[in-house]
């Protein structure tokens, strides 16, 4: 791959999944993920301008929202709190087990991904045996880790992380069964990206409270492992070969995915995060504060069904070009961004800084696809260079130590704080 020819695309999907995902911080968890996760896949779509990627950009979506999202189940509010530890080992812990947890979510978000480009009519990926293996992969790694071990990363939160692990490890050992390079190629660069994103996030958010930097500087963590998870993702895609499959997907096949990305997580968000009583505990002591929750949330319900309605109509067919993934891509993350104003109280009056700023990176994100004008990206490598990802993965690993001692040494106790050992 020309580097530099695709450094801006790579730009792109990188600003795309960070905004995203510093806005999945107000809804949380896995769907708050999942919608993220989509987001950055239909950017890489946009990027890669290859005709035969448009007809699958729902698969394409889903795959990362698949991905992405699961991860959303591990928790990690502890492990956080023992990167802000004044103990090096607690605070090198802490920012370890940031980059184990980032790394997870980047494996499956950048695996499933890879595997949705790789699978072609003359040689699919099949899914049942993988989607078992992987079910099987995290059952045993769970009861393997945490129930006969004793391995526990987060007590006494839940240890969901060893689920994630024993299911990409199942989806690796598919895709090397399977000769599948290239996806293991988008798994490992997204694993390197989103791990080395999570751990660096959590250092400059203890900058933030140290230096007393008045934003929100759990944001700022949020954005950083979605910048970085998107770089290694879209290097990782924009970098290997892929065969051309012209055959468009099945209509009951897109028509599933579509459902999933327009209506299901979108409910899901709404239920978890846009309800009565959920905004009515996000906003606090606002004044008028029922009057208020009750408009915000009627306003979100009718927001998400035009969306799923006025996309659904539009992609019915079934037939996508980049007008289409585009327009998906604009609106999905236009209503994203809307939603994450009005759970901020936007109808009572209140804004926020970060809430701009993730408009100014739409912005930004519009000016460059607009500016981007190279044609279809056509990869050079399907190579496994395990020798270089060790090396990366040690180099991170030193990197993240120098983070620790750097962090110990700048702050005294801080809110939230907490000790492993």
């Amino acid at each position: 791959m020309d580097f530099k020819k695709q450094r801006m695309g790579i730009l792109i999907v990188a600003i795309s999944l960070a905004t995203a995902w510093a806005i999945r911080g107000k809804f949380g968890h896995e769907q708050g993920a999942a919608w993220a996760g989509a987001i950055g896949a239909l950017a890489l779509v946009l990027v890669a301008q290859r005709r035969d990627w448009y007809n699958k950009m729902l698969l394409i979506a889903l795959a990362s929202a698949l991905g992405w999202g699961a991860g959303g189940m591990i928790s990690y509010g502890q492990v956080v709190g023992y990167g802000r530890s004044i103990d090096f080992l607690n605070a090198y812990y802490g920012l370890g087990m940031l980059f184990v947890i980032g790394a997870l979510f980047g494996l499956l978000g950048g695996g499933l991904v890879g595997l949705v480009l790789d699978s072609t009519k003359d040689r699919r990926v099949k899914w049942g045996s993988l989607v078992s293996e992987m079910v099987a992969g995290g059952l045993i790694s769970y009861f393997f880790l945490i129930e006969q071990i004793g391995i526990k990363m987060t007590p006494p939160r839940s240890e969901a992380w060893a689920i994630i692990l024993g299911a990409g490890l199942a989806m690796l050992w598919y895709m090397a069964r399977e000769n599948r390079n290239s996806p293991i190629r988008v798994a490992i660069f997204s694993a390197l990206g989103g791990g080395f994103g999570f751990a660096f996030g959590n250092f400059l958010q203890v900058m933030g409270h140290a230096w007393q930097i008045p934003f929100n500087m759990w944001n700022v963590m949020e954005y950083s492992i979605g910048f970085f998870g998107g770089t290694g993702m879209a290097y990782g895609v924009l970098s290997s070969v892929w065969p051309v499959d012209d055959i468009k997907p099945r209509k009951w096949i897109n028509r599933a995915a579509l459902f999933i990305i327009l209506v299901f997580v979108p409910f899901i968000v709404f239920r978890e995060s846009m309800a009565y009583d959920q905004i009515l505990k996000n906003l606090g002591e606002m004044p008028n504060l029922e009057r208020l929750a009750s408009e915000s949330s009627g306003l979100s319900a009718i927001v998400l069904l035009l969306m799923a309605v006025v996309l659904g109509w539009r992609l019915r067919k079934g037939e996508y070009s980049r007008k289409e993934t585009a327009y998906l891509f604009y609106v999905y993350f236009g209503v994203y961004l809307l939603m994450s104003y009005v759970i901020k109280g936007v109808l009572g009056g209140h804004l926020i800084l970060e809430n701009h700023l993730y408009v100014l990176n739409i912005i930004v994100i519009y000016l460059l696809l607009k500016k981007r004008k190279i044609g279809p990206v056509v990869g050079t490598s399907n190579e496994i260079n395990t020798k270089n990802w060790i090396v990366y993965l040690f180099a991170i690993v030193l990197f993240i130590g120098l983070l620790s001692l750097i962090a110990i040494n700048v702050h005294g106790e801080i809110p939230g704080a907490h000790n492993r050992f």
